[in-house]
């Protein structure tokens, strides 16, 4: 048993006690050690067309686990990552993607100036910041979170990709990035649902003529 133990150390801490917990013959309490993940709550997806182009809108719902917000206040800068994609369903083949938008954020705490920045890009932002389209700076923690959990307007497909007569749906996706982090944190963050900040939603596109 000491050996297998051993063997299990690389693993996440919360594995590492779910199995042993299933070893000692705790089914229901293994389950519960997976049952605490952070939840994220995606409100109505709303797209409409306006003009030449179709825009989403919608509100996330979510807290940052102890460990993650301890983790930003000690300089560690978060990513999430915002997903929209557009696909054409298609009775006699798969389904086909017609559009896909990112919204990329980077949100860190200066103490020094005591306050939060939050860096938004279309692309994946790298540790300089550089080539961001927007960076802001909160006096809050809550304040900086809002601006990662309110999508307004985000244009996510082109009209012309958009074909008459035709069904489409927007699969919306949401997650805290862990590729982003460092290689060490990377992998100090495998297995732990605390860590774990996702979530989906499908909406059907009603295919309109422009407003």
């Amino acid at each position: 048993m000491g050996a297998l133990f051993s063997r299990l150390g690389g693993l996440g801490a919360q594995w590492v006690v779910a199995i042993a917990l299933l070893l000692l013959g705790s089914p229901e309490a293994a389950l519960a050690q997976f049952s605490q993940a952070p939840s994220v709550q995606v409100g109505d997806l709303s797209v409409e067309r306006q003009d030449d182009a179709y825009y989403l809108s919608t509100t996330l719902g979510f807290e940052l686990p102890a460990p993650v917000e301890d983790a930003l206040g000690k300089g560690v800068a978060l990513y999430f990552l915002s997903q929209a994609e557009t696909f054409k369903e298609r009775w006699y083949w798969y389904e086909k993607s017609v559009a896909l938008q990112e919204r990329h954020y980077r949100l860190s705490y200066h103490p020094l100036s005591r306050q939060w920045r939050l860096l938004s890009s279309p692309k994946p932002i790298p540790n300089s910041g550089l080539g961001v389209t927007l960076g802001v700076a909160y006096d809050d923690l809550q304040s900086a979170l809002f601006a990662v959990k309110r999508l307004s307007n985000w244009r996510i497909a082109n009209a012309s990709d958009i074909e008459s007569g035709a069904k489409y749906h927007v699969d919306f996706r949401f997650k805290l990035d862990l590729t982003q982090f460092p290689r060490p944190l990377q992998i100090g963050t495998l297995g732990d649902n605390e860590w774990n900040l996702s979530a989906t939603k499908s909406q059907r596109l009603s295919v309109e003529p422009p407003k």
